[in-house]
């Protein structure tokens, strides 16, 4: 029986992160359900310089991260280039085909690399719980099937993904599946929120992985609680912390897009395999 090895990279630069945490319970709970033998190694890409052999693993989730995703000379964004190609061409060319799952930070340098679109500063720090719409494209993306439109995810991000260059998208395959809620009353430009980069790779600007508990965690720091009152209103804030552990809400969305990935990846690595005896 063919073991599926899962690569995480952790993108946060040393600095504690709720989002990896929780990345690494859904990889772990899955691990524990599954039948087959799962292995989960971490790679500390920005502080430890560390980086997977595209060939050891079946399935790679890189996470949201602090930062500029823009590049500042720094050896791992060279190495992460590289394995981005990597996976991509790996999948053009091969039967065995690579897994994976890009999140907030990782999706912007993704984005940025594949030149899809214009990666910006925001005007402030967005922190939240917000409402994800789906485009065309999106009401057909399995890893949503079982969500409402909108659905619920948590936002934390100073930077956007705007201005979409649908030309590169089209000549790479690439769909954009989610945006931003739309607010006619604001002259801003919706933001892309998720990426159908290939039938291997999705990627989110929002995080899939993250839970109540870890949302609650958050807000104990200043600087997250005072984007989201600045961004939202003290109203808002409120609301939202009260709705935090609603079913339909960030609770649905956790429970749904990463555990669908993985199984998805899974029975098309078991299927590989067969196909290869």
């Amino acid at each position: 029986m063919k073991d599926i090895r899962i690569a995480l990279l952790d993108m946060n630069n040393n600095q504690v992160n709720q989002g990896f945490k929780n990345i690494k319970e859904i990889s772990e709970a899955f691990q524990q359900s599954s039948e087959e033998n799962v292995s989960i190694k971490t790679f500390d890409v920005r502080y430890k310089n560390e980086m997977p052999n595209i060939e050891d693993f079946d399935i790679f989730i890189s996470s949201g991260g602090p930062g500029n995703p823009h590049r500042e000379g720094h050896e791992w964004e060279d190495k992460f280039a590289g394995f981005l190609d990597q996976v991509f061409e790996h999948n053009k060319y091969n039967e065995d085909k690579k897994y994976l799952f890009l999140i907030c930070h990782s999706f912007q340098l993704a984005s940025i690399h594949w030149e899809l679109g214009n990666i910006c500063k925001r005007k402030s720090y967005s922190f939240g719980v917000m409402p994800i719409h789906k485009t065309e494209e999106g009401e057909q993306e399995f890893l949503f099937k079982n969500l409402p439109d909108p659905f619920y995810a948590v936002d934390s991000r100073a930077y956007q993904f705007i201005e979409p260059n649908h030309d590169r998208f089209e000549e790479l395959g690439m769909k954009i599946v989610a945006i931003e809620k739309f607010r006619p009353h604001i002259n801003l430009e919706r933001a892309v929120m998720a990426i159908r980069f290939s039938e291997e790779i999705f990627g989110t600007q929002f995080h899939p992985e993250a839970n109540p508990a870890g949302m609650v965690e958050s807000l104990k720091d200043e600087k997250y609680k005072t984007a989201m009152i600045e961004n939202y209103g003290m109203e808002k804030y409120l609301e939202t912390v009260d709705r935090m552990d609603d079913e339909d809400k960030i609770i649905l969305t956790q429970a749904q897009i990463l555990p669908r990935f993985l199984r998805f990846a899974k029975k098309n690595v078991l299927k590989q395999v067969e196909a290869m005896v």
